[in-house]
């Protein structure tokens, strides 16, 4: 077996979807998922944390970031990985085979092989007192068995390296293959503990000598979980919470730790990382309370493992589509609270104050720092301010004269130092601005259809924006507003944009304001006819009565009236008929007709039957009763009408 190249192993990735590496708040390096996942385990020399997938064999190596360096493939059901002491090899317990793999760190190529036996199962690998350790567990008549074994790195035979039964006699049976734990700090030492419920269960031995030797036992049943050593004293962490003391030789309650969480894992510098369902709580050595508490999301924290510097926590979370890897930076900085308070109101160019509080529950440095940024419309991406000092009780004040007016936003940032993370806040201010004068003509006029209207704007006297924008909103609901003009006023302030004018129109023109004038929009409703006229036929000649033209009809002859008015859905023209008797016109009817999509509404009158007979009519427009209220009411011409024999 060998380890692949960059190329093909980001190709075996991609193919398989087995493993998504994501650094804390960035985005995803490979969009792929562990299905059973094992690790990670954090190598410092290399910069590099291993993690395998039990459901396909593959180890894969990425680098403190989380982006995939390396991965080798084939290796079975992988159920732990361990380093050695000086982080060049990686060890892989290999359960379905029955062996423990030897890897090259650097490259993922397998240096060795160790069957332990078609009886046995390895479950965990550590390394402690020069020498690799490993859980198994084999199949008696009588069940289940956990025990212990060992392998010699520096044996030249693979075959001859292996050593199993290393369980001290005084340590009761177990059931289960257990959890191991070691201590950089206390080279040989390990923690061997059943993770079921055992007589004696969890044990501490010394394992720096030839056989392994008893420090602590526990001597009752009871069920431990996982253990974990805590570097620089004699005490272990169990099932998330508690600590227990194994200095008497046995284990015995110590205290717990104050928030819940299932398991724990602890750095070689004692820092402590408790896990539960969304996130982290990392204590410093000793510490009641969290330092700090890490935030996963929506994802569930499986596993964790610190940087051997403490610098970076790696955890295996659950999501939907399966398990990924993501990185904590700075995981035992305290995060401070900062707060910032404004007025919600101010005058420009007029002093303000500011006001806030930067806190801790990690001792800050005595004179920290904060930056002060104010940003506004003269300085839209910023503009920094004197730095402010915190007094002793954490408190802070500055004040600043705001020079343009508008939201105003204060921003403080304390940048962090050797203890605590950085934070930021921000207010913001809402600071007056002057009023100046906006106007727009032709208010209320009516026009002709189709007449080219030109609005004029003038704007009053401003600080620097001199820009102004005209917008038109024909009436109905077809038609979006639309610009028509935007540009900078002339020397007079005035700015001109002509609307073609077929509808009834709300034209509108803004002023967007400046630093030291607010905006302003004004309106003027300009109104608009329609375009109509009618077409009479069948008549046999036109002449006048008196000074007005008439169209002749012979009395038995249906006069035809066709009229073209501007089209909208809906729309229906008025037909207002009259007749001439003794002197003066009498309304004879009004009824409206529907207007075609072309634009027509053709009526046939009816004949008469009788000569001598005077008519007139017209088409008309109105506003609301045609159909629609997009136009202003408009009258057409009369049209005359005589019947002779």
């Amino acid at each position: 077996m060998r380890s692949t190249s960059a190329a093909t192993a980001l190709a075996v990735l991609f193919s398989s979807a087995a493993l998504s590496v994501v650094a804390a708040g960035g985005a995803a390096a490979q969009p792929a998922t562990m299905a059973q996942p094992v690790g990670p385990v954090a190598d410092d020399a290399l910069q590099r944390v291993f993690v395998a997938d039990r459901a396909d064999g593959r180890i894969m190596a990425t680098d403190f970031n989380g982006t995939l360096v390396d991965l080798n493939v084939g290796f079975g059901q992988v159920r732990d990985l361990a380093l050695s002491a000086d982080g060049t090899a990686l060890y892989a317990a290999v359960a379905d085979r029955h062996e423990i793999v030897a890897l090259d760190a650097a490259t993922l190529d397998v240096r060795a092989r160790y069957d332990i036996g078609v009886d046995a199962s390895p479950r965990e690998v550590a390394f402690a007192g020069g020498r690799l350790w490993f859980s198994y567990r084999t199949t008696g008549a009588d069940g289940f068995h956990g025990n212990l074994g060992v392998i010699d790195p520096a044996a030249a035979d693979p075959a001859s390296a292996v050593t199993l039964g290393q369980l001290p006699e005084t340590v009761a049976p177990y059931y289960n293959a257990a959890v191991l734990d070691t201590d950089p700090s206390t080279p040989g030492l390990l923690a061997f503990t059943d993770d079921g419920d055992s007589p004696g269960a969890a044990n501490v031995l010394d394992v720096s000598g030839t056989a392994p030797q008893v420090v602590a036992k526990s001597t009752g049943r009871g069920f431990y979980g996982d253990v974990d050593l805590v570097p620089g004293t004699s005490e272990v962490l169990s099932g998330g919470t508690r600590r227990l003391s194994y200095a008497s030789g046995d284990f015995t309650l110590a205290g717990e730790l104050t928030d819940p969480g299932s398991k724990t894992d602890v750095s070689p510098s004692g820092l402590i990382a408790q896990s539960y369902l969304q996130g982290v709580s990392v204590y410093r050595p000793g510490a009641g309370q969290p330092v700090r508490r890490l935030d996963a999301g929506d994802d569930n924290v499986v596993e964790t493992a610190w940087a051997p510097d403490s610098s970076r926590l790696f955890a295996v979370v659950g999501t939907d589509l399966g398990y990924r890897l993501k990185v904590f930076t700075g995981p035992a900085l305290n995060v401070p609270t900062l707060t910032v308070g404004a007025p919600a109101t101010a005058a420009r160019a007029k002093s303000l104050t500011v006001t806030g509080k930067l806190s801790a529950t990690v001792p800050l440095p005595a004179g920290a720092k904060l930056a002060v940024t104010r940003t506004d419309l003269d300085s839209p991406s910023g503009k920094a301010l004197a730095a402010v000092t915190v007094k002793a009780d954490g408190t802070y004040s500055f004040t600043d004269t705001p020079p343009a007016g508008g939201t105003v936003t204060y921003k403080v940032t304390y940048a962090g130092d050797t203890e605590h993370t950085g934070a930021t806040a921000s207010d913001k201010v809402t600071v007056s601005r002057g009023a100046t004068s906006l106007s727009l003509n032709n208010n209320g006029k009516l026009y002709n259809y189709g007449t080219d209207v030109k609005f004029t704007a003038h704007l009053g006297a401003t600080y620097k924006n001199r820009t102004v924008e005209i917008w038109a909103d024909p009436f109905g609901g077809d038609k979006p507003k639309k610009l028509i003009k935007k540009g900078t006023v002339n020397s007079s302030g005035n700015i001109v944009g002509t609307v073609d004018m077929t509808r009834d129109t709300t034209v509108t023109a803004v002023f967007t304001g400046d630093a030291r004038h607010a905006p302003k929009t004004v309106k003027a409703t300009a109104f608009a006819r329609v375009k109509v006229s009618t077409a009479v036929s069948k008549h046999y000649r036109t002449a006048k009565i008196g000074s007005t033209s008439y169209y002749w009809f012979h009395k038995n002859t249906d006069p035809l009236l066709t009229t073209t008015m501007t089209y909208y859905p809906g729309r229906q023209q008025r037909f207002d008929l009259q007749v001439y008797y003794q002197g003066s016109w009498y309304s004879l009817d009004s009824e409206y007709f529907p207007v075609g999509t072309n634009g027509k509404s053709a009526v046939s009158l009816g004949a008469p039957g009788e000569a001598g007979v005077r008519a007139r009519m017209r088409s008309v427009y109105v506003n609301g009763s045609s159909g629609d209220t997009v136009n202003s009411t408009t009258y057409g011409a009369w049209k005359y009408l005589y019947f002779s024999n």
